[in-house]
Formats: C-alpha cells, structure tokens, sequence
C-alpha cells in the first residue's frame, strides 16, 4: 500500500530551523515528484517547494525561496525540506506529495497534479 509519512514538525521560534521528512513505503519513491504543500484554516492548500525524480529539478514558492531547500534521497525513500529563518506566517499544517505521472527534469507546485498525500505535520512558528 503507498504511504507516505511526514515527521519533523513542531514549535520553534521566529529565526529557527526545523527539517521536516516524507518517507515513502509501498512504492519506488525513484519514479515519482515529490512536492511539499502547506495548509492553515480557512485557505488554500500551498505549493511550497517540489523536486524532480532524480532531484535534478526544484521549484520554490517566492515566500520561502532561499529560506527553504528540498532534497531527497531515493535510496532511503525520504523527501526533506529543510526550513531555516522561520516566520510566524510560515505557521501550517505541512504536507507531502507524490505526482505519479515521473516526467523527468519536472516537478509542478499544482496539488492538482498529485495523488498520494500523507497525513501532514504542524509547524508552529511563535515566540
């Protein structure tokens, strides 16, 4: 069965860091594009980062560019997002995502575009 599994989240203070992982089971993590999305109440789902099968292609949201970077490491089925100089707005529940469709080089922040969702993981950015 696929599954993905985010961790990492929590509370940290405004400036601090936190990595958040997706591990995958039941599936080749290899052939598919991961994306990272983020929710509060009362508003839309956000496509904050994504990264190709082979990790060679990522896409960042403009409100987290050079603060968050997305890695992965198909060897051990696990999507990172390493979040540093954290805002209060960067407050969500954070979710992870699998597009099936394994277009090379590709990765799109569209939710529309994926099909697997783990449960998610809160992060609380407060001081």
């Amino acid at each position: 069965q696929l599954q993905l599994v985010e961790s990492g989240g929590g509370l940290v203070r405004p400036g601090g860091s936190l990595t958040l992982s997706c591990r995958a089971s039941g599936f080749i993590l290899d052939y598919y594009a991961i994306g990272w999305f983020r929710q509060v109440p009362g508003k839309e789902r956000e496509g904050v980062s994504c990264i190709s099968t082979s990790g060679e292609t990522t896409n960042y949201a403009d409100s987290v560019k050079v603060r968050f970077t997305i890695s992965r490491d198909n060897a051990k089925k696990t999507v990172y997002l390493q979040m540093n100089r954290l805002k209060p707005e960067d407050t969500a529940v954070y979710y992870c995502a699998a597009d099936p469709t394994g277009v090379p080089h590709r990765c799109v922040r569209e939710f529309t575009a994926y099909d697997y969702w783990g449960q998610g993981t809160q992060v609380t950015v407060s001081s």
